[in-house]
């Protein structure tokens, strides 16, 4: 099974207003970077919506590590906080449809979620931020 790294962030001007994200895949030292912006949208929908297209944008099933600066993105994961949602029906929780979305890509690979420290040292996350940021711009145009 191919091993992927895939960095994810998403940014939004105002909370909610407009949203970009970004993901940058790499494989075998390659990388390919997709991104999208939203209209009207959140800072977590974005993030969200990042790790989603970054795990939609494989072709196949992979072995994948996800890096995100969201600490509600990996967390939800990392300390089961969806499992709970789901026992509960998703009750009181915003952006079902993209958690259910996440849900199924997570079933398809074998993902393990990563918290890095947003805006510090790390390169694909910084370049994630920057593109992020400027999806987001010009979805406010």
């Amino acid at each position: 099974m191919k091993t992927v790294e895939i960095y994810t962030d998403g940014a939004c001007l105002g909370n909610p207003g407009p949203g970009g994200w970004c993901a940058i895949l790499i494989y075998k030292g390659v990388e390919k970077t997709i991104s999208g912006l939203n209209k009207e949208t959140t800072n977590n929908r974005m993030e969200l919506a990042a790790a989603i297209e970054g795990l939609k944008a494989l072709k196949e099933k992979c072995k994948v590590i996800l890096y995100s600066d969201s600490a509600y993105l990996v967390n939800s994961i990392n300390e089961n906080w969806i499992e709970n949602w789901q026992k509960n029906n998703f009750k009181k929780i915003k952006n079902v449809d993209l958690w259910k979305e996440l849900i199924y890509q997570i079933k398809i690979h074998n993902v393990r979620f990563i918290k890095v420290k947003g805006h510090s040292d790390n390169k694909y996350n910084n370049k994630c931020d920057l593109i992020a940021r400027e999806q987001a711009k010009q979805a406010s145009n």
